[in-house]
């Protein structure tokens, strides 16, 4: 118990409840989830990992979210906390077309599994080696009864020439297939589900470079023929950048930025978003990088620091920083950060129009 927080045993499960809005396919409000810390003779919970912690942000349909951050952040725990992946929720809301994830029944939830679906970050550990390619692909089609069984094999092959796999490789098993080809067998196997929505949790970290792209453009092109929204899990900010209309900054389990591309890339607020952006490699041996190098590690997320949980590794920490929290704030139209360099700064919204001086 001597480390662990005592104030980490005490879960604050207050929020305000947010209104549907039906330009956004998902809705996440104070997304909290907690893994507990058993210790002692009768494995009582001594404290928590915060793997997220107070997640906000809203995904409009047909779009792109890119979510970054270090390893270990909590990126693809709140990819798999919306999908109702993790088991239940610490806190928050999860609106998906307007319905709360969390209050569904297990039979309103089977039915919504098929407009929710997830591309899994190892092609090689998500397939089931004792199955055939068309069956993977095809398991969850039947079991959910989406086609009549005359038109089965015809829709699965329409789903294989989609995503650039032949109709003779139905037969075939995962381990004939090279690594990209195995992700395209996993973004086949979300496809077929005809989804709505599609977490994406790093689906081209494990691929050579000249196959990430061809991954892209197929993820691309299936977005814009199946009008289908992303939620792109990355730690490589290339690739989010081109890929990715908005996109969020994670640290260790909260979310420090969010906005447009442009804004962020172009632009970015917080120090943790810039010392991120200052390792990017430029393909130019003349250029000068002003790389912003931080000091120490992540902290626990069992036992995260008081007030901003960034203030341990940031160079423009105050005192503020280390006893208050910072508030989520919006400082340009729909550019949002939490850090108290922007105390000063006056809060705007979507359809304001920030003064020339901010």
């Amino acid at each position: 118990m001597s480390k662990i927080d005592k104030a980490s045993l005490q879960i604050d499960n207050t929020f305000t409840p947010v209104e549907y809005d039906p330009q956004y396919i998902l809705m996440v409000n104070n997304l909290k989830k907690y893994f507990p810390i058993k210790g002692g003779m009768i494995a009582r919970t001594v404290g928590y990992v915060k793997a997220v912690d107070g997640i906000t942000f809203n995904l409009k349909r047909g779009t792109t979210m890119g979510l970054v951050g270090e390893s270990g952040c909590g990126k693809t725990t709140v990819g798999r906390t919306i999908l109702r992946l993790s088991g239940e929720k610490t806190g928050g809301q999860v609106l998906f077309n307007g319905k709360e994830v969390y209050d569904l029944s297990a039979e309103e939830m089977r039915h919504m599994r098929t407009k929710m679906q997830i591309i899994f970050q190892d092609p090689f550990s998500s397939l089931s080696p004792r199955l055939p390619v068309g069956e993977i692909i095809g398991e969850a089609v039947r079991e959910h009864k989406l086609v009549p069984k005359a038109e089965f094999d015809d829709y699965i092959d329409n789903v294989m020439d989609n995503c650039g796999l032949q109709p003779f490789h139905k037969d075939r098993y995962p381990h004939e297939f090279s690594g990209g080809q195995r992700q395209r067998i996993c973004i086949a196997r979300a496809l077929a589900m005809n989804p709505e929505f599609v977490v994406c949790d790093e689906p081209v970290s494990a691929l050579d470079v000249s196959i990430q792209a061809q991954i892209i453009n197929l993820l691309n092109d299936l977005q814009e023929k199946y009008k289908l929204t992303y939620l792109f899990i990355s730690h490589d900010l290339s690739v989010v950048e081109h890929i990715s209309d908005t996109v969020g900054v994670m640290y260790l389990g909260s979310l420090v930025e969010y906005g447009t591309t442009e804004d962020i890339f172009g632009e970015p607020l917080h120090p943790y978003t810039k010392a991120l952006f200052s390792a990017i490699p430029i393909p130019d041996p003349d250029a000068k990088m002003k790389r912003i190098v931080l000091e120490g590690s992540i902290p626990s997320p069992a036992n995260p620091p008081a007030g901003c949980k960034f203030h341990t590794r940031c160079a423009n920490c105050m005192e503020i920083c280390k006893t208050v929290k910072p508030e989520w704030k919006e400082l340009r139209p729909g550019h949002f950060c939490a850090c108290h360099l922007y105390d000063d700064m006056p809060e705007v919204h979507e359809n304001e129009t920030p003064a020339a001086e901010e």
